[in-house]
């Protein structure tokens, strides 16, 4: 329940108090200060209140967005202003300060801008909305009201908002070939009381019969497959577009939308996998493959993110070059596609299936983003190299975090702490090479499978612990998450792709996926601004290096058929565990509402 409190001269014929109902709120009137902090003061504090004079005129949308928005604990327009629970506080102590008396009518007349700017100066997170072409005003006479009735008339506030419901920053495909119709769609679902996590669900479900389909191995399947992942993707956009358009932001929602995109596609990659073994051809290797090219790819752009989420001083000569290439327009959408953002990517996914074969979606998946992520990872090095920036504490432990060091990595980081120099390249190295030494062994080695691997895995974990011995806060320390993701992911593929047994490919790809679910819940929980996952669900999953260590020696130790077996049921354990504590998680979360509006690419 909201409570909205009109406080002011009162305006006969005024549709806003119309308007407030329909936005939900419970209307009651203040003649003066001391009569609106009484009523604010009424109103219980888990409720939202908010503040309007009632000589407000302006677009319903406009106040849509001051008043309704669940991402800010505060927002504000000129003539209206809200405040919820995490600011109620300071709104009543923004009331008391307000005199009564002679000499305040300049403090009182427009009630609500005065304590708009109490709140702005107590720091509680106000949010001026961005009106646009959005109308928003107090008109103190009769001429100001009708200047501004007429402006309200030139503009058509639900056009505005369907254009707002759209990204602004999207890929060409995206932008060209589905928000043109999809933000219709979104509308669609707002008027008849659709919420976005429903068409997120509505997506997962398509993605995944999509992937059935694909599982058949059948022409007609293909062609199914094809068309119903497209329909997938057109409504993963609607469900961001659902959440601008009706202002339906959640923390629960971000996460959805992020974790079901991975889950259609490796699901999807799956479905592709059983469907080329149906005509007797094994990809599960490209398969697994392509996850582990994905999922280290959005490791890198999200530990590039975080740390630069607050570092100060932060220029780079590579940067001024892309704010000048961004000013050719040209350049923009041809920068945008070279990195193969999902719309692009599963637009290709999709048209390559229905007239081509697994093996071919993948070739051309595998190129086509180890292309992306050259490019991606080369330009963030340079930025890297040639910024002077100053990375927080913050940032090192978002780093820390995303390296997912389980305890024996933990064990020789403190027994090497002290050594080294914070902000060297030091972590980076020792990183690169507790991947590479593994990743050499196990490709080059005639077989594996054996004790010797383990004592590389040994030494892998060494030059791991040794990697995150100090705060992370170097230019290029945000390649440790992502050298650890490929040292893991790729010598589970190696190992298993070595044995030569059916069904190791496709445990090992259950393997990856559940860890990769870690990992990405990893992500989204530091974006939520609640923190990493618990230490203890991070020493139960082992670590990165722990995992390593485990695997190697279940290789060693047991018969190709039976390190299978071994592999299905680490897979499973792992699974069960990570999403218990993740749905856990989410579901009692007390997060701030978001919404996702950087999709990894």
């Amino acid at each position: 329940m909201s409570t909205a409190i009109l406080t002011g001269p009162p305006v006969a014929g005024s549709p806003l108090e119309a308007d407030l109902r329909t936005l939900g709120f419970d209307v009651r009137t203040a003649n003066d200060p001391t009569a609106a902090a009484e009523l604010i003061n009424a109103v219980p504090a888990q409720e939202r209140v908010a503040v309007v004079d009632p000589r407000f005129v302006g677009h319903l949308h406009a106040l849509r967005l001051a008043l309704t928005d669940p991402r800010f604990p505060a927002a504000a327009v000129p003539g209206a202003l809200t405040a919820q629970p995490a600011a109620r506080a300071a709104l009543t102590r923004a009331v008391g300060r307000i005199p009564v008396g002679a000499g305040t009518a300049h403090l009182t007349d427009v009630l609500t801008d005065t304590l708009t700017e109490s709140l702005d100066r107590d720091e509680v997170g106000l949010h001026r909305v961005e009106l646009g072409s959005l109308v928003a005003t107090v008109a103190l006479t009769p001429a100001q009201r009708e200047d501004a009735r007429d402006a309200v008339a030139a503009v058509d506030d639900e056009a505005v908002r369907l254009r707002t419901a759209v990204k602004s920053r999207d890929g060409f495909f995206t932008t060209y070939c589905i928000s043109p119709y999809s933000r219709y769609l979104a509308r669609w679902c707002a008027r008849r009381g659709l919420t976005p996590n429903q068409v997120t669900t509505a997506s997962l479900l398509t993605a995944l019969i999509a992937a059935g389909c694909a599982a058949t191995g059948t022409r007609g399947g293909f062609l199914a497959a094809g068309f119903l992942l497209l329909f997938s993707f057109v409504l993963d956009c609607t469900d961001g577009q659902l959440a601008r358009y009706s202002l339906q932001y959640s923390t629960m929602g971000a996460w959805l939308d992020a974790t079901f995109d991975r889950a259609k596609e490796y699901a999807y990659y799956a479905g592709l996998a059983l469907g080329a073994a149906r005509g007797g051809d094994d990809v599960w290797a490209l398969a697994l493959g392509a996850m582990v090219l994905m999922t280290c790819r959005h490791v890198v752009d999200f530990s590039f993110n975080e740390a630069n989420h607050d570092a100060t001083a932060n220029t780079s000569p590579t940067a001024a070059l892309s704010g000048k290439l961004d000013s050719v327009g040209w350049t923009v959408w041809v920068r945008r596609m070279i990195v193969l953002p999902i719309g692009e990517r599963w637009a290709m996914i999709a048209v390559l299936t229905a007239l081509t074969t697994p093996r071919i979606v993948f070739y051309a998946l595998l190129i086509g983003c180890a292309l992306a992520a050259c490019y991606t990872t080369a330009g963030r090095v340079l930025r890297s190299l040639t910024r002077r920036a100053r990375r927080t504490d913050r940032a090192a432990q978002a780093l820390a975090d995303l390296a997912d060091s389980g305890p024996l990595a933990e064990l020789i980081a403190r027994s090497a702490r002290g050594r080294g120099r914070t902000g060297s390249f030091l972590a980076p190295v020792m990183a690169f090479l507790s991947a590479a030494v593994l990743l050499v062994w196990v490709l080059a080695e005639d077989d594996p499978t054996s004790w010797l691997t383990v004592g590389v895995a040994v030494c892998s974990a060494l030059l791991a612990g040794a990697a995150v011995a100090r705060p992370l806060k170097g230019a290029l320390d945000w390649l440790v998450p992502p050298f650890f993701r490929a040292g893991e992911y790729v010598t589970i593929l190696v190992l298993a792709a070595r044995v030569d047994v059916p069904g190791a490919l496709p445990a090992a790809f259950g393997l990856v996926a559940a860890v990769a679910y870690h990992h990405y819940d990893t992500v989204y929980r530091i974006r939520g601004g609640t923190g990493a996952p618990p230490r203890w669900l991070v020493r139960a999953t082992g670590g990165h290096e722990g995992r390593i260590l485990v695997i190697t020696v279940l290789a060693a130790a047991l018969s190709p058929s039976g390190f299978t077996i071994a592999l299905t049921a680490l897979a499973g354990a792992l699974a069960l565990l990570v999403l218990i504590e993740s749905i856990r998680f989410w579901v009692s979360s007390q997060a701030p509402a978001v919404h996702d509006e950087g999709e990894p690419a």
